[in-house]
């Protein structure tokens, strides 16, 4: 009841009101974004899903508009503008993302949303995190972030799945803002998802090898 119904009425009706309290505070940080640096305010990525479904997530937009160019000369930090130092230490990027849980493709609670490059490397067993739709806050996010392994944060998407409840949700809120007064942990570099896309890989690749060697000893 509360997985299916209970919770989806709660993310509408909160996702609502937060729009309507935040909605000045998300002109002006706009009106900023667009003054730096006249690029768009808003960032779209493509990201997976509840049932391995691809959509857009919305933030503002925190890094600067040639990015993609000045990658080789620029450090991960340096890239970050002004006015997205100040929205990423205060988690005012992820208000757009009220959108995406009004339009019920994400909710407050549940995995992070990763993008689609790591889905292709997960077991059938790591890809249940995909049960539920994505939160803005999730388990993993209040038991490390990312200071813990790939495989960690997957182990704890898949308690989150396996025991989500009301009582659950509101710990992780609670747990959610104090990781944001920390600041700890709370981004990953381009590199850093190079990283954990790699290990994913290299699982596929010991699992096949075990495979391959307990089938060669069942038929010896």
């Amino acid at each position: 009841m509360y997985k299916n119904i209970i919770k989806r009425v709660c993310d509408f009706i909160l996702a609502l009101l937060l729009l309507v309290i935040a909605a000045i505070p998300m002109i002006i940080v706009a009106i900023s974004i667009k003054l730096e640096d006249g690029g768009p305010v808003i960032y779209k990525s493509k990201r997976m899903g509840k049932g391995c479904k691809v959509f857009n997530t919305y933030k503002f937009r925190s890094m600067k508009v040639n990015r993609q160019e000045l990658h080789s000369n620029l450090s991960h930090e340096q890239m970050v503008t002004k006015v997205g130092k100040v929205i990423r230490k205060t988690s005012l990027d992820e208000l757009p993302q009220l959108f995406n849980i009004l339009k019920g493709e994400m909710s407050f609670i549940g995995p992070r949303p990763w993008i689609p490059e790591y889905y292709e490397w997960f077991n059938d067993e790591q890809k249940r995190r995909s049960d539920v739709l994505p939160g803005i806050s999730g388990l993993a996010q209040v038991k490390g972030r990312n200071g813990i392994s790939i495989f960690k944060k997957i182990e704890y998407d898949l308690y989150y799945v396996d025991h989500i409840s009301m009582w659950l949700d509101v710990k992780i809120v609670f747990e959610t803002v104090i990781q944001v007064f920390k600041k700890t942990n709370a981004e990953i570099s381009e590199q850093g998802i190079k990283e954990e896309i790699r290990e994913l890989k290299e699982q596929n690749k010991s699992a096949e090898i075990k495979a391959q060697k307990e089938y060669e000893a069942a038929v010896e």
